[in-house]
Parts: C-alpha cells; structure tokens; sequence
C-alpha cells in the first residue's frame, strides 16, 4: 500500500495533466525568460494553496460557501485572462527579474489552485491520512512542480514557432471561457 507521500504525489500529478495550471505555466513561461523564479513560485503558491486544502480537508469546510468560491474563482480566471491579453510594458531596467517572475507566479497560482480539482483531491488526501497531513502537502506540492516543471521547457520550445501574440490570446480565450463558465454554470463537480 503506499504512503500519503506518494499517493499525494501521483494524484497530483496525474490529476494536473491538462488542467489549466499548466495552461498558466506555459503562459508564465512565455512572459518570463528563466525556469528557476517560476518553479520557486509553483512551489510556494502550492505549498500554501494544499496546506489551506489540508486544513479544509482536517477541519472542514463549512465557513466557505461553494457561492463564495464560484465568484471568486470565476473572477479570478477572467483577471488571468487580461492579464494575458496585455504584454508587459515595464522597462527591463525598472525591474528585477527573479521578483516579478515569483510574486506573478506565486499570486497566479495559488488564484487558479483555488477550487481546481487538485486542491480538492488534496483535501479528500488529507482526510483519508488524517495522522500524516505534511506527507500530503509536501506529496501533492512535488506531484505538482513534477506535472508543471515540464511546461516550462515546453514552452521556450513553443514560442521559437508560434508568436507570443497567439500564446497571450489562446490563454485569455482560455481563462475567459473558463471564468464566465464558472460564473454562469457553477464549479464543474469532480
């Protein structure tokens, strides 16, 4: 039988392929030029993003309404999304990198987390292995960075052939569907 650890991590993982975080990888890594501030931001974003699951799945969720989390998370898709449309304009000089790189992913992650099917399954994770809530946490942020990671070198791949205007309004044509299918039908059940 395995652990909360790897359990965690292969429901993770298995559960982020395709799901629109690594919708957000790629699009991060096509605004972003370097691999190590995205992955540190997956990381935190995540970590704290399951460790709020976890206490959900330990303690409950009955103070969060699912109408509550419907706005929010449609809100926030539809935030990403014009967020997309719109390049940078910052001169390269006027910013640090590696800070706008991690704050951009940790803040975009943990919105999009939020609701997503892993999170859920990560409450569900810690309710099942009640005595090992840090195994479920570390297992689900590992299964993560390992199913996102990946986009990222994808991504410098894509932009060689496709132009960073296409990538910015197929993932704010993405996130916009998405957002207003979260405001008008509700959270998708899993």
């Amino acid at each position: 039988m395995l652990d909360a650890f790897t359990t965690s991590t292969l429901a993770v993982a298995i559960g982020e392929i395709g799901d629109k975080t690594q919708l957000l990888t790629l699009v991060l890594a096509a605004r972003f030029p370097r691999a190590l501030p995205i992955i540190a931001g997956i990381v935190v974003a995540t970590l704290a993003n399951h460790a709020f699951a976890v206490a959900l799945g330990s303690w409950g969720s009955g103070w969060i309404t699912p109408e509550f989390l419907r706005w929010l998370l449609g809100l926030s898709f539809i935030a990403l999304a014009i967020w997309a449309v719109f390049p940078d304009r910052l001169d390269e000089s006027e910013v640090r990198l590696w800070e706008t790189a991690f704050v951009a992913t940790v803040v975009a992650f943990f919105i999009a987390e939020i609701g997503d099917k892993t999170q859920v399954a990560t409450a569900l994770l810690a309710a099942k292995h009640a005595s090992a809530p840090l195994q479920v946490i570390l297992g689900s942020t590992l299964g993560m960075v390992l199913a996102n990671a990946p986009v990222i070198w994808f991504g410098e791949h894509l932009l060689r052939r496709v132009p960073m205007r296409v990538v910015r309004l197929s993932a704010a044509a993405v996130f916009g569907v998405l957002g207003l299918g979260v405001l008008l039908f509700g959270m998708p059940e899993i």
